[in-house]
């Protein structure tokens, strides 16, 4: 069994099971964000029966807060799945996760695919293929050890935290207000708990989008019809069983989960 196959196994076992997960052993860790990338692949061939079809992306640490928070100065990547993504209103289980959190995010769907013979992409170029916007939480989980001691090759290799979406009413390309002003509010059983804007996504989400086209462009790119989920407007929240979760975006509308007890 290869390095690569050998870390994916470990990695997606872990998942199914919900069992944290510790630092890989040195002979299969990655030595770099290029080798996670490839075991990041690995990863979604054995979960696609469990977790459905790849459906999308996450962007992750395109802020400056969570760029600080995560001490990972540049953004990463990780897969979605089908069955992990729930219409606005969704009430999950909270021991379905190690240890869950949310994100504020602006989520983009595809009108248009992004072609990897169409690379490099600007934002400019990229803005061209968005179909839709949408208010979105993104759930993440904290399921290791120590995050802090894997290291960024792991995270990405694992999906970088990603444990799907929320996602509201999709707002038309051609009527969204301007990205830049959106002010989005995280609001947990009443309480807002982190907010930011539009701008805090590097510069503006479509520069995150520019990113991640770029960064697939080595493979099968970006398909009409996929979301991405191109950052965090706040500072992850933890949660505890029985939280209730809304994220306000101005112009984007709202979104919202609890996580039952």
């Amino acid at each position: 069994m290869n390095r690569i196959l050998a870390a994916a196994k470990t990695i997606a076992s872990a998942r199914r099971t919900r069992t944290p997960l510790p630092p890989l052993d040195a002979d299969v860790a990655p030595h770099d964000e290029a080798e996670g990338y490839r075991i990041q692949a690995a990863v979604a061939d054995l979960l696609l029966p469990d977790f459905g079809a790849l459906v999308g992306y996450k962007i992750g640490c395109t802020s400056a807060v969570m760029q600080e928070y995560l001490d990972i100065p540049h953004p990463c990547g990780g897969s979605v799945f089908a069955r992990a993504v729930h219409e606005s209103g969704a009430s999950l289980r909270h021991r379905d996760f190690v240890r869950v959190g949310v994100e504020c995010e602006i989520a983009v769907r595809l009108a248009h695919d992004l072609a990897p013979s169409a690379a490099p992409f600007t934002a400019d170029a990229v803005a061209q293929a968005v179909e839709a916007y949408l208010p979105a939480i993104e759930i993440v989980d904290d399921r290791y050890v120590d995050w802090q001691t894997l290291g960024a090759p792991t995270l990405v290799a694992d999906d970088f935290f990603a444990a799907g979406c929320v996602l509201g009413k999709p707002v038309a390309r051609s009527v969204a207000p301007d990205l830049l002003e959106v002010v989005g509010r995280a609001v947990v059983n009443g309480n807002e708990v982190g907010r930011g804007t539009g701008a805090d996504v590097l510069g503006h989400p479509h520069h995150a989008l520019a990113w991640l086209a770029n960064h697939l462009a080595g493979g099968k790119g970006l398909r009409a019809g996929q979301i991405v989920l191109t950052g965090s407007l706040v500072k992850t929240v933890w949660l505890g069983a029985g939280d209730e979760v809304v994220m306000d975006l101005s112009g984007l509308g709202t979104v919202a989960v609890d996580f039952r007890a």
